[in-house]
């Protein structure tokens, strides 16, 4: 890692954050530029620069905490849906580098907008694919 790591200024305690959760391995706040009502940030405690750097067991305890937050904004702010979001890399539009997931509270009208331009695969193509990603 280089230069500071606004998450691990949190987790120090040095930087401040709306906690909601904690847990040995993790720790779960809000977010400062909220996208929906009760936008919380999940993060690892222990530095990890992205999910493909994290030990697996930091990302085990990130969806737990993740799974646990859903649950409560659903709950208590009647969220009807929730969005999990974790970004890795620049090009997937990762702008903290320290593994986080984004927890969105979704509700009608909240003007948040997830676009999947879908179109059907080339059955060959996909079959070719496939068998260079398997074992």
């Amino acid at each position: 890692m280089t230069g500071a790591c606004i998450f691990c200024e949190i987790v120090a305690g040095r930087s401040p954050a709306h906690v909601i959760a904690e847990d040995e391995r993790t720790l779960a706040f809000l977010d400062i530029f909220p996208l929906t009502l009760g936008h919380t940030l999940v993060i690892p405690k222990r530095h990890a620069d992205d999910l493909l750097d994290a030990p697996p067991d930091d990302v085990a305890a990130v969806a737990r905490m993740a799974q646990h937050i859903a649950q409560r904004v659903r709950a208590t702010l009647r969220a009807p849906g929730v969005n999990l979001l974790q970004a890795t890399g620049a090009i997937a539009l990762q702008t903290v580098f320290h593994l986080h997931v984004h927890v969105l509270p979704r509700y009608p009208d909240d003007g948040f907008h997830v676009s999947f331009d879908r179109r059907p695969g080339d059955p060959e193509a996909l079959a070719a694919l496939a068998a260079r990603l398997s074992p």
